[in-house]
């Protein structure tokens, strides 16, 4: 899997292409937390290029929602495709993990 990070104006962006799954997921958690150490409360995940996501990747997600919950920080999942959202539904995420449809829509959900 391929995880681009980028700094923004407000927020990081991890884009995400390939699959989190239990061999990748572990990259993607120490990419992940050390933008936190370094101070990035406000994260992306752009999931457009996501194709398939394992219960090793939802466990790095959920971790990153909690421990971004106790720094007061947010994170927004966007440009899922249906059958990677599906499994976000199915395991119950899509209540706690805020979802949207573009980069653009999860910029103004960040920014406010």
């Amino acid at each position: 899997m391929e995880i681009v990070e980028q700094q923004q104006e407000n927020h990081y962006l991890f884009k995400l292409n390939g699959r989190l799954d239990s061999n990748t997921s572990p990259d993607f958690e120490k990419k992940i937390f050390d933008a936190i150490e370094s101070g990035q409360v406000s994260l992306i995940i752009d999931c457009g290029q996501l194709d398939y996501i394992t219960s090793a990747g939802l466990r790095v997600l959920n971790k990153t929602a909690k421990r971004l919950k106790r720094e007061q920080g947010a994170i927004v999942l966007c440009a899922m495709e249906d059958y990677v959202r599906e499994v976000f539904e199915i395991a119950g995420f899509d209540t706690f993990l805020p979802i949207v449809a573009t980069l653009t829509d999860a910029e103004t959900r960040i920014a406010g």
